[in-house]
């Protein structure tokens, strides 16, 4: 069975009226880029769907955060590009030992904080001392094997592992590599001092977050004056906001109402790359999903290709790694579409008349629970859905594990480690798999890690610890106007410093 690509040509059956109005109206003109100078006193305007809880980048975990703060107004050492690769960024270069214990990174010069304080290599080493000592910081946990952090001279950093870590330095390119102002007392809830290209200007909780250009910056300074980031969760209203003028980008935009932005003339839509993983999780632990039987059931009477057809963009996704992650393989022959098969594993199970029930954070809307509940009513399994608040989620589904079924996109990169964690919400515990990633991470050359990864995820898809319907895509409205915005990744990071916008 081959993997099947599905980009945003392919609209759900939910779109058909539209896109038969779309074929009858003819197709709309390509939207051409502006070719027009820079407006350095420009406001970019972008819509997103899910704001931040509190700014408190050391603390708090979440790709909300992430997104809009990492590169933007913090930064570390290194930083990825959209292709999740890794890239120098307040190190000027950095240095690997042949062995993979040691890390010797070289300091850009004229760095300061907006605080208007220079940037020393005694920043970094406390900063990263405070991830190595502090639990409550993120990152914590992959600071375990950090022997020492030191800096020889002012513009210099040594870190030394007790033993090597293939996903060390790529540790560094998120919440725990970002560097921050010794002694600095600012409360990161609310306020920033940070050294990227912008600062932050007003956060009015429930509407918008917004930034201004830092003119000091000590690398190319961004050519857009503000950034004001739009939060409308429902997504009708975020494509109403673009339609009528308020928005320069809209990004997560619904695929099932992309015609409507694409037709409007006034977008070009791209469709970007992403390390989301649409996951319907299972509660491993929790009888009857206790029984692999049970588990392997419902992946099969899954129609995959159908859901992403539903959904209107992505591709299909049967193992814990996306294709833009190391150890991405298609396991697609692990869970083909069987109902009939389905069926008989139920039987054996004892489970014929199932019911069960399916958490679902509300803001993620009705597609995907209503082809789970058609796929599994074919197969005798009664599917109720709670649609919840993400608070509610986060605290019964993620923190409680009290749950049977859930669905959450995943989207942060690398996170396989998930399922080598037995205390992680799947309650998944398998020793064969956290002794593979664990190899995996020591392992000093990438290739052979990434075929370790490979081996330890066929595992966990063959244990059927959960299902993966889709590895997202996510499609972003952008006006002619704006040139530059990123295309792929952009649910983990927007990376705003080379982003412009003409003048109207």
């Amino acid at each position: 069975m081959f993997r099947r690509k599905r980009r945003l040509a392919v609209l759900s059956a939910l779109a058909a009226t539209a896109v038969i109005l779309s074929a009858c109206a003819g197709s709309p003109e390509p939207v051409e880029t502006s070719t027009g100078e820079p407006d350095l006193n420009a406001t970019l305007t972008v819509g997103l769907v899910l704001e931040p809880s509190n700014l408190d980048i050391r603390h708090t975990s979440g790709a909300a955060i992430e997104q809009i703060l990492v590169d933007n107004i913090y930064e570390g050492l290194v930083t990825r590009n959209q292709e999740n690769e890794i890239e120098p960024r307040l190190a000027s270069e950095y240095e690997v030992s042949a062995d993979g214990l040691t890390y010797t990174f070289t300091l850009n010069p004229d760095v300061t904080f907006h605080s208007g304080t220079a940037l020393t290599s005694a920043d970094v080493v406390a900063s990263y001392e405070a991830v190595r000592t502090d639990a409550t910081l993120q990152g914590n946990a992959e600071f375990a094997n950090v022997a020492s952090i030191t800096a020889p001279d002012a513009s210099t950093v040594v870190i030394t592992l007790t033993e090597p870590n293939q996903n060390f330095l790529f540790t560094l390119t998120g919440p725990a590599g970002l560097v921050f102002q010794t002694g600095d007392t600012t409360d990161l809830q609310t306020a920033e001092n940070g050294t990227g290209p912008f600062t932050l200007e007003k956060w009015s909780k429930g509407s918008t977050i917004t930034f201004a250009r830092y003119d000091a910056y000590w690398g190319e300074p961004a050519s857009l004056a503000e950034v004001v980031f739009e939060y409308i969760p429902d997504f009708t209203a975020g494509v109403n906001a673009a339609l009528d003028g308020s928005l320069d980008v809209l990004t997560a935009v619904d695929p099932n109402l992309a015609p409507q932005v694409e037709e409007s003339g006034d977008f070009a839509l791209t469709t970007g790359r992403t390390t989301d993983k649409a996951t319907l999780a299972f509660n491993n632990t929790k009888a009857p999903l206790d029984d692999a039987r049970v588990r392997e059931a419902l992946r099969i009477a899954i129609d995959h290709e159908g859901l992403v057809e539903a959904v209107g963009a992505g591709e299909t996704l049967y193992g814990p790694i996306p294709e833009l992650d190391p150890g991405f393989e298609d396991l697609s022959d692990v869970a083909a579409y069987d109902p009939a098969r389905a069926e008989e594993l139920l039987a054996e199970a004892g489970q014929e008349d199932l019911d069960l029930t399916l958490t679902i954070p509300s803001f993620y809307g009705t597609t995907v629970p209503q082809v789970l509940v058609s796929d599994f009513a074919k197969v005798g399994v009664t599917l109720k859905v709670d649609a919840v608040e993400f608070p509610t989620w986060l605290d019964d589904v993620y923190t409680n594990k009290d749950y049977e079924l859930s669905f959450v996109l995943h989207v942060e990169p690398r996170d396989f480690g998930n399922f080598a964690n037995a205390e992680y919400y799947f309650n998944y515990d398998n020793p064969e798999v956290q002794s593979l990633y664990a190899e995996a991470l020591a392992e000093v050359d990438e290739d052979a890690s990434a075929e370790l990864l490979a081996e330890a995820a066929r595992l966990v898809s063959e244990d059927h610890a959960a299902d993966w319907l889709y590895n997202g895509a996510t499609i972003t409205a952008v006006s002619p106007l704006v040139v530059g915005f990123p295309e792929d990744s952009i649910n983990s990071r927007i990376n705003l410093a080379g982003v412009t916008k003409a003048a109207e």
